[in-house]
Parts: structure tokens; sequence; C-alpha cells
């Protein structure tokens, strides 16, 4: 298919999308807000099936975010109080053998990193944030910018994040729902720990599904990453830089087991943020624009499937894209009707928050091939 893609928003989905439609020959620009890539966000866990979408976009994306992550060797779930080992899935080189790929947990701005560097910086427009779209029944979409530049293009992918502008133009502004839970953020040095299994992904499941602790091994084992959730209905900021306190950290998890008292005593700073979600949508596109990611499915992260939602999207809709369905509009039911059963699944899961927390099925999530799965 001979069209040009418009991508609004160069966070990991729209740059996975850009590199996988790059790979088939379609043009691609990038348009990202930010003036700039800073090193913010929060540690990400690819799971198995993102791993796999992201080595399929080929080029030096695998081999770049094996080379800062690490590879935690289980995925265990421990209760709160008790420090009960509830259940233990096996990762590492058993969920290669497995899965095809493994699982790795790596710092989203590394992870972005490796995505822009696979692109022409041509590709990819910084400083252009999106003031209006407008399409008729034909031609060209029509991109307008803050500061008066505009663009057309055949095709729009809204991979704008929870607070998308594409969303809002395609279907009315609206506001996230606040989910009355904050999450807490801190990155310690492995070597200040003498807790069990730090090599691995371990879930502390809390007395009630919003609040929980989850660690993983960032940097090959260097660093560990603490994620703690509980509810506070008194705390709505959103930024994902705003420094928290760690007292009032470890207050609210006085209770829990020491294993997990500890990994939060050795925590010198936090960072505090509101979680904010949307329901699943009915339908993702309009016309000749469609949502990628956050943009579509913005989820709690109690299964840690956004950013793996997102590069699955984006490689849903480069096959969808290049294969010749028929045209854009086609192309875009192809890829909506494949995605949104899987995403809002996962979506009104993640708010359950009951996904592993004893024996259950891990492969209807890992087992999952973006790159073969059935189109719609």
């Amino acid at each position: 298919m001979s069209v040009h893609v418009g991508i609004v928003g160069g966070g990991i989905g729209g740059l996975a999308a850009a590199i996988g439609l790059r790979a088939q020959g379609i043009e691609v620009t990038v348009f990202e807000q930010a003036p700039e890539f800073g090193r913010v966000g929060a540690d990400i866990n690819l799971t198995p099936n993102a791993v796999r979408a992201l080595d399929g976009l080929g080029g030096s994306v695998g081999a770049a975010i094996r080379d800062t992550a690490a590879r935690p060797s289980y995925r265990i779930s421990r209760t709160w109080d008790s420090g009960e080992e509830t259940s233990r899935l096996e990762m590492g080189d058993a969920a290669e053998r497995k899965y095809a790929a493994p699982q790795l947990t790596i710092h989203r701005a590394d992870l972005l990193s490796a995505l822009e560097t696979a692109l022409p910086a041509e590709v990819i427009r910084l400083g252009h944030r999106l003031t209006g779209l407008a399409q008729e029944d034909a031609g060209p979409v029509r991109l307008e910018f803050d500061g008066g530049a505009a663009a057309e293009v055949d095709l729009v992918v809204g991979a704008d994040g929870i607070h998308s502008s594409v969303r809002s133009a395609l279907f009315g502004k609206e506001s996230p729902d606040f989910t009355g839970v904050v999450a807490f953020r801190a990155v310690v040095p492995t070597e200040r720990l003498d807790v069990p299994d730090l090599g691995a992904f371990t879930k502390w499941w809390g007395p009630d599904p919003e609040t929980q602790i989850v660690t993983f091994p960032l940097n090959r084992g260097r660093d560990t990453f603490v994620f703690a959730t509980t509810p506070q209905e008194s705390w709505t900021e959103e930024s994902w830089t705003t420094p928290g306190d760690v007292v009032e950290l470890r207050a609210m998890y006085e209770h829990f087991h020491p294993d997990a008292r500890a990994l939060l005593d050795a925590c010198d700073s936090v960072l505090k943020s509101a979680l904010y979600v949307r329901d699943p949508l009915p339908r993702w596109s309009v016309g000749r624009a469609t949502l990628l990611g956050d943009a579509a499915h913005p989820m709690m992260p109690f299964m840690a499937q956004g950013a793996a939602m997102s590069i699955e999207d984006a490689v849903v809709l480069t096959r969808a894209v290049a294969g010749g369905l028929g045209g854009v509009e086609q192309a875009l039911k192809a890829y909506e009707t494949a995605r949104l059963p899987r995403t809002s699944r996962i979506q009104i899961g993640s708010r359950g928050n009951t996904w592993l927390k004893t024996a259950g099925d891990a492969d209807w999530v890992y087992a999952y091939d973006a790159w073969s799965a059935e189109l719609g």
C-alpha cells in the first residue's frame, strides 16, 4: 500500500510502528510534541510477548535492549504479611525456550533510545504539538500544530498517550478517570539489599487488590526497581517526576513482611504519581485515523502489559497497513478488529488484579505473537 503515515507521538508504540512501517517500504513521519527526548519515565517490564514483537522489527532493536536490560529468573508471587510464596513461574532461559523470547526489564529511556536509533533523524519531528486534525471523505488528512506548522498525510496514528489529542479529535474531549490509587517508584543499588530472589520479578500481593509492591532487577542486575501502589484518594498529581516522601512510603507498608519492608528501607528517594485509566473503547478508528497504545487503551499496571500492548499494536498495525487489504480504512478496520478484544481483556484484567496471584495461565498473555496473530 503506497501511503504516507503520520504518527502523532514519539513514545514506545509510535516509534515501534514507525520502524515496522518503514521496514515495509512505507513513508512515515513521527510528530512528537517534546522539544527533545529526555531520560524520564518509569522502568518497564518487557514480557516475552513484547520482546518477541520487538525482535521482529529487525535491525538493532533486539540487540540494543539486551545490552542494558536485566533478565529476571522467575516471576514470583508472595503474600504481603506472611511472605508465603503462592506462585513461581520460571523465566530466563526457560521463557526463551517456551515463548521464543525472554523477559527483559529495562529503563524506559533505554528502550526509547534503542527505538530512536533505529530511525533516521529526519523521520522524527520534535516540538510538534497537535492542535487540529481534519479529514474529508477523500483526500489527505490535515494535521495542524502549535506555532502554525501543518502537514498532510494519508493515514494518522494517534500514539500520543492517555491524554491523546488525536483521541479527542476523533471522539470528543473527555478526561481519564482517577482510580484512587497512587504509585511510588524508586531505584536502589542491588548491593545494598539483602533480600531473597533479587534476580527475579517479585510481586508482593497486599491485603486489597490496589495494594502491592513489585520489584525487579535493572541495568543487568546492578540496580533493583521498586514499584508500590496503594489507595489514596487525596493525591491526584499524575506527573511521573513528582517527588514523594520515603517516610510516608514506609509507613504505608509498615505491616508488610520484613523482606518487603527491607526494600523500602533502602530507598533514599521516591517518585509518586496518581494512576488514571479509561474504559475500553468500542472502536479506535474514524476514517483514515486510528489510535495505538495508551491513546486507545490506558490500563492499570497490575499485569505489567502497558508497554507490551503498545508494541503489539505497532506490529499488527504494520502488518495491516502493509498487507494490501484494499485501502487505508479497510486496513484500519482489520487492525482494530484484531487488537480490540485482547487489549480490552487486559485492560479489565489489570483493574481486577488477580492474574497469576496463585497458579494461573500465563500463556494467553506471554505466548501471543503479534507477527502471526490473525488479522480481523
